[in-house]
C-alpha cells in the first residue's frame, strides 16, 4: 500500500508550458525535458490517494494538479493540456471510463499519456478502459517507489516521430501521417487513440511481415511497462472496427500481421 511519508508537503510551484523536445531511437525513447516542465493530472476522489498521489510525484520534481472527480478531471485537463493523467475508475459524477472517453477526443489531448488506477482483479475495468482510449493502467494500492518508477516508464512513451522515417505511409488506400497522427482510409478521415495509432503505424511500416507479440509489446508499450495478456487483442479488435477486418491477421501462437 502506499505509505505518506512524515513530512510536510512542499507547495506546488508554478510551471511554464515549455515546448517538448524529444529523441527518437529504435532502442526505449527518452524524454529531454525537465521534469519540472511535465505536467500530471492525478483525478481520483478519494482525498487521501490523492494526497499521497500527489505528494509523491511532486517529491519527484513533476508539476502535479489533482481532481477529486470526472467533471473536474475533464475541465482541468482541456485547462491545463497534462502530458500524463492518472484518472480513477470509480468516481462520482461521471466515472472515469467516460471522462477518459471525453478527454481522448478532446483538441489537444489526443496524444495525452492516460493511465487508468484499477482495483487488483478488475479485468473488466481494464478492458473498458483499454477500449475508451487508455494507455496502460495502475494497480492499487501500490507503494510510492513503484508508483515513481511506473510514472517514469510511462512519460518514456511520449515520443516524437522517427526523423529518419517516411512522415506519410501509403498503404493500398490506407494512408497514415505520422507527423499529426492521422490516418486515411478509403478517403474518410480517422482519429485513432495513441496506442492503436502506434499499432497500426508498426505494422503497416511491413506489410505482410508477422511481428511477434513480444516485439509489438515493447516497441508500442515499451519493455519496461507490464500490460495485461488481452493487451493488444483488445487494440487489434478495435482497429479491425475501424479499419477493416481483413487488414489485419492473426497468427496464432506469434503475432499479427497487416495484409492489403
Amino acid at each position: 500500500m502506499l505509505f505518506k511519508p512524515y513530512c510536510i508537503k512542499s507547495r506546488l510551484r508554478a510551471h511554464t508550458r515549455n515546448s517538448i523536445i524529444f529523441t527518437f531511437e529504435d532502442n526505449p525513447i527518452y524524454i529531454s525535458m525537465k521534469k519540472k516542465d511535465i505536467r500530471i493530472l492525478l483525478v481520483d476522489d478519494e482525498p487521501d490517494i490523492l494526497e499521497i498521489l500527489n505528494y509523491n510525484l511532486s517529491a519527484a520534481g513533476y508539476s502535479v494538479f489533482t481532481a477529486s472527480n470526472g467533471v473536474e478531471g475533464v475541465s482541468k485537463a482541456k485547462k491545463k493540456l497534462p502530458h500524463l493523467i492518472v484518472l480513477d475508475v470509480m468516481m462520482p459524477e461521471m466515472d472515469g471510463i467516460e471522462a477518459c472517453e471525453i478527454i481522448r477526443s478532446s483538441k489537444g489531448l489526443e496524444n495525452t499519456i492516460i493511465t487508468f488506477l484499477t482495483a487488483r482483479g478488475e479485468d473488466y475495468s481494464q478492458v473498458a478502459g483499454f477500449e475508451a482510449g487508455a494507455d496502460d493502467y495502475i494497480t492499487k494500492p501500490i507503494k510510492p517507489k513503484v508508483l515513481v518508477s511506473k510514472v517514469k516508464a510511462l512519460l518514456r512513451r511520449l515520443k516524437e516521430d522517427d526523423s529518419t522515417s517516411e512522415d506519410i505511409v501509403t498503404v493500398g488506400n490506407i494512408v497514415i501521417n505520422r507527423e499529426e497522427y492521422k490516418v486515411v482510409n478509403n478517403g474518410t478521415e480517422l482519429v485513432l487513440p495513441r496506442k492503436e495509432f502506434e499499432l497500426l503505424a508498426l505494422l503497416a511500416s511491413k506489410p505482410n511481415k508477422v511481428f511477434k507479440r513480444e516485439v509489438i509489446l515493447d516497441r508500442v508499450w515499451g519493455n519496461e511497462v507490464v500490460v495485461g495478456g488481452r493487451t493488444i487483442d483488445v487494440h487489434i479488435r478495435r482497429l479491425r472496427e475501424k479499419i477493416g477486418e481483413n487488414h489485419f491477421k492473426t497468427v496464432k501462437g506469434v503475432g499479427y500481421k497487416f495484409i492489403f
